[in-house]
């Protein structure tokens, strides 16, 4: 069993690396299809505002799922001496009960990296929004076992509906 797990593992490494030594450049990839298998974005027919608003209303409405902070990023950035940059929020979204069945077993705590689930909604030079997010049907099927059962079904099916601000 351990063999398999260094196996998938090194394979995830050897993946994750093949894909980050050719990375598309952001006009060979049009808007609303994957930047990676597992990054992906969205164009919002909303403003940045509208969207973050939108998307945290959605949240609220599929309980037990939280938005446990809504970070303005590009204000930080500032604060703490960067440069002006254009509006990014991060939004932090959790439903207790997947991120606890996750965390139950020791083998899987390395999966808190990954939570809360991080939305970013920003603005591009074009002045319209987006939508940031991990794909987490990819991701769970990347690690298989409980994590997979979680974020390839009802965390995936969850952030569609979710991230749906719209047309």
């Amino acid at each position: 069993m351990k063999i398999l797990r260094l196996v998938a593992t090194l394979s995830a490494v050897l993946m994750l690396g093949s894909l980050t030594l050719q990375p598309a450049s952001a006009d060979s990839v049009p808007a609303g299809i994957a930047k990676m298998p597992f990054i992906m974005e969205q164009p919002s027919p909303l403003s940045v505002d509208a969207t973050v608003a939108v998307i945290k209303a959605n949240v609220e409405k599929m309980g037990p799922w939280t938005v446990n902070g809504v970070k303005p990023l590009h204000q930080s950035i500032k604060k703490h001496g960067g440069p002006d940059v254009r509006p990014v929020y991060l939004l932090e979204i959790c439903n207790p009960m997947h991120a606890g069945a996750m965390l139950q077993d020791d083998k899987d705590m390395w999966a808190s990296v990954m939570m809360p689930c991080t939305v970013s909604v920003y603005e591009k030079s074009d002045g319209k929004a987006y939508i940031g997010f991990m794909n987490a049907r990819m991701v769970g099927m990347m690690f298989g076992g409980k994590i997979a059962e979680v974020m390839s079904g009802p965390v995936a099916e969850a952030q569609d509906k979710f991230l749906n601000v719209g047309k």
